[in-house]
């Protein structure tokens, strides 16, 4: 008698999981030709036009690298704000930093400052729930993303990896950072993480603030708008720049084809910094290509001082072409490397959550900010270049005499990559 349900029960099960498995999105299947370099103009207007706003004038950048610049520089922003503030991340942990800045909110959400909050359900996980009661206490408003409810289990491999906050319209933080200790500091040991933000002002602020609503519309069914939330901002410094995103619920692929149309534009150079470097064939070729081409190609990617060792391994599998091409694979050594950043020909750069593997491509909700400004990508690869001096270079001859267990292991472990 009991036959039926269970097999029903087991039948909703296997649909669930195949659902969380997979967007259900057409994916990047085909090579993308190269009919443009990156000085053309034509690779400006087909970024702007073919990954969504339209990349605009007027702005300024300001990189905050590691936690001990990073924070202060947010918690500043905090405190200066008089309207509103709108906030969104992937990981918010219990810990110092955690609690001042959940102080920092509340106190402007007594002062009477629209205070809008959305954490990702799972990156949240660790989080007080003393900071959650007060901020509500404190009248701000709290949303978990992708909470788990018999509603929406399809949407559970759906997690909101942006890093999103924007004060009062006129002044945006994005980059790789959580709110969580392995992030304070300065990367001075294996506990505290090496990463990069970036602060902007200008009118690109704007497309921050969409990115930010499309969430918070999806997780509340709120819209936000008017001038406390999209002030007319004036132009601030001369850099141009856009902001997009990418989710499974429409233009997963967005992010994907971002780095392919870079890659395949790039005529000199090519430095990328991934915290989880796991590509898929078809943009290793497009790697392979521009170094064919005489690109100068350099990837940072952490060594064994990683939190998720699968990552590693998986990343290591698929080295091989690469190597043999001639690009130069570094690991970084001091700590663990969370940073992600590319830049191409010293004049594209591109920064904010997105990682190089399958889960920022296809089933993250992510968010980039593309600049497009020489003097401060020469900035980023000046930067680089100091990352590269902590790490170690693997050679194609050390990756090709790697012991057999570790090859085994990332064999088994690159099997993962449609969930890594």
């Amino acid at each position: 008698m009991l036959t039926i349900p269970i097999t029903a029960f087991v039948t909703l099960v296997i649909i669930l999981v195949i659902a969380n498995l997979s967007s259900g999105e057409k994916k990047i299947e085909h090579k993308i030709d190269r009919l443009y370099a990156s000085d053309d103009p034509q690779f400006l207007r087909s970024m702007g036009l073919l990954l969504g706003p339209p990349v605009v004038s007027g702005n300024r950048f300001e990189m905050l690298l590691n936690g001990e610049h990073i924070f202060p520089s947010m918690l500043e922003g905090i405190r200066s704000a008089s309207k509103t503030i709108t906030f969104e991340t992937f990981i918010y942990w219990s810990g110092e930093i955690g609690e001042q800045i959940a102080h920092a909110l509340a106190d402007k959400a007594r002062e009477g400052v629209a205070v809008h909050v959305l954490l990702d359900w799972v990156g949240s996980s660790k989080m007080d729930k003393r900071y959650l009661n007060m901020l509500h206490d404190a009248g701000a408003q709290v949303i978990q993303y992708h909470k788990p409810h018999w509603t929406g289990l399809g949407r559970m491999n759906d997690r909101t990896h942006r890093k999103l906050l924007v004060i009062d319209g006129h002044i945006g933080f994005t980059g790789g950072v959580g709110i969580a200790p392995e992030w304070t500091g300065h990367a001075q040991d294996e506990k505290h993480w090496r990463d990069t933000h970036f602060r902007v002002a200008g009118p690109v602020v704007g497309h921050m603030q969409a990115v930010f609503m499309d969430n918070w519309v999806k997780a509340t069914g709120n819209v936000l708008h008017g001038p406390d939330y999209f002030p007319e901002v004036e132009g601030v410094g001369d850099g141009l720049a856009h902001m997009f995103s990418s989710s499974p619920s429409g233009g997963s692929d967005d992010m994907q084809l971002m780095y392919l149309m870079a890659i395949i534009a790039a005529t000199r150079s090519i430095h990328l910094a991934s915290a989880y470097f796991v590509p898929d064939k078809l943009t290793i070729n497009a790697i392979v290509e521009a170094a064919k081409r005489g690109v100068k190609v350099q990837i940072i990617t952490p060594g064994k001082r990683i939190d998720t060792h699968t990552v590693r391994e998986a990343s290591r599998a698929c080295w091989g072409d690469m190597l043999r091409a001639g690009v130069e694979m570094f690991e970084y050594q001091p700590t663990m490397f969370h940073c992600k950043l590319l830049v191409v020909d010293e004049y594209l750069v591109s920064v904010g959550s997105t990682n190089f593997d399958s889960r920022s491509f296809k089933l993250n909700d992510e968010a980039n900010l593309n600049i497009y400004d020489r003097d401060f990508a020469k900035l980023q690869t000046a930067t680089f270049a100091d990352d590269i001096r902590q790490s170690r270079q693997v050679t194609l001859d050390a990756w090709l005499r790697r012991p057999f267990s570790e090859k085994l292991i990332e064999k088994f472990a690159s099997l993962l990559d449609a969930q890594l």
